[in-house]
């Protein structure tokens, strides 16, 4: 499994973005397999929900060359396969032209800081919004129980002076979504949320200006703090989820010592080591690929296989998956399966589509 080379332009992917300098960028992320397909995995840190999966999938459906695309919301990645005839860019732009950012893996760091980003932006605007949802209920309170003419004017107007601040700082965590899926030409989930949120501001606004009896300036604050519960605690649980995933791909070995014919040691990564390759392995290292030992003796850590944290001891003739941890010996193996089609891989492929 080598890196691949694939139609990419030297123009940079968007005159307003200062993320990567142009699509060769994404080449890192994308590999060639074995039936001449390419698969890549691209961060997609603006998806929350499946409005969102169905635009970046339906848009994608009908282009040439592409074999499957597929969004994954826990790791907020679009898993691409194409063919090596097809272009990229078109493929990037048409995601890009919905109104999201995207990120080759390599630079999956930045992603990552978009993600604690957002994380820090909900539990800011959550606490304004119960803190603000708490006050203008003690003023409702008043109303309800029977405050009439001015008296129920000025908590209007009060609640106005709290409401109309807090709606426009804590719900543009919606408001920015949906604004930027309409300049997109779609729909997603946030747009009815900012359209009764936006409704009920308006129509408080006005019974109050108006002198009216009725304001809703609670009902605003209150649906704002409910649904930012909602979001946060979503939010929370796909980081937890994630973090298993790459817990998990951190158990990859990123590479190994390959045994030359001549008896030299050549490291290469772990997307290049193909079947039949011949591999050696100190202690410390981990199994990058499923194979046999061919020479040798040593005690693997298997717990990531077995569940069993004593250690097992494995021979010459003996098989041994990608993950696990040789303890003791020094051995060489053969490989069976490349890393993308292991045992590890397979684990996290079914870990993905069970999160999905």
């Amino acid at each position: 499994m080598t890196c691949c080379t694939v139609n990419v332009p030297k123009q940079p992917i968007d005159a307003k973005s200062e993320r990567f300098n142009t699509y060769e960028a994404f080449l890192h992320a994308g590999y060639e397999k074995e039936d001449g397909s390419v698969r890549y995995s691209i961060s997609i840190p603006g998806v929350h929900c499946g409005a969102c999966i169905a635009s970046v999938e339906g848009a994608l459906a009908g282009k040439p060359d592409l074999v499957s695309a597929r969004v994954n919301l826990t790791l907020k990645r679009l898993s691409l396969e194409v063919t090596e005839t097809a272009d990229l860019a078109d493929i990037l732009e048409t995601v890009e032209g919905l109104g999201f950012d995207i990120y080759p893996i390599d630079m999956g760091d930045l992603a990552e800081l978009e993600n604690e980003r957002q994380s820090t932006q909900l539990l800011k605007a959550l606490a304004v919004a119960g803190f603000a949802s708490m006050n203008i209920m003690l003023l409702s309170v008043s109303v309800w129980s029977g405050a009439e003419n001015s008296t129920r004017d000025l908590f209007h107007i009060i609640s106005a002076f709290i409401a109309v601040p807090v709606v426009f700082y804590s719900g543009q965590v919606f408001f920015r979504s949906a604004l930027g899926a309409l300049k997109a030409g779609r729909l997603n989930m946030d747009v009815p949320i900012s359209l009764a949120v936006l409704l009920a501001l308006g129509m408080s606004i006005y019974e109050t200006l108006s002198g009216g009896s009725e304001a809703y300036f609670d009902a605003a604050t209150m649906l704002l703090f409910f649904l930012l519960i909602g979001r946060y605690l979503d939010q929370k649980m796909r980081e937890k989820a994630r973090n298993s995933v790459i817990s998990l791909s951190n158990l990859a070995a990123k590479g190994a010592n390959r045994l030359m014919e001549d008896g030299s040691l050549s490291y290469i990564p772990a997307d290049e080591i193909l079947p039949g390759m011949t591999l050696r392995l100190r202690p410390g290292d981990r199994v990058p690929a499923d194979g046999t030992l061919i020479k040798g003796s040593t005690e693997f850590d298997r717990a990531l296989v077995t569940g069993e944290s004593d250690p097992a001891k494995v021979e010459a003739g003996q098989n041994i998956e990608a993950g696990a941890l040789n303890l003791t010996g020094l051995v060489d193996l053969r490989v069976e399966k490349s890393a993308d089609q292991s045992f590890l891989a397979e684990i996290g492929r079914m870990l993905e589509a069970a999160e999905q």
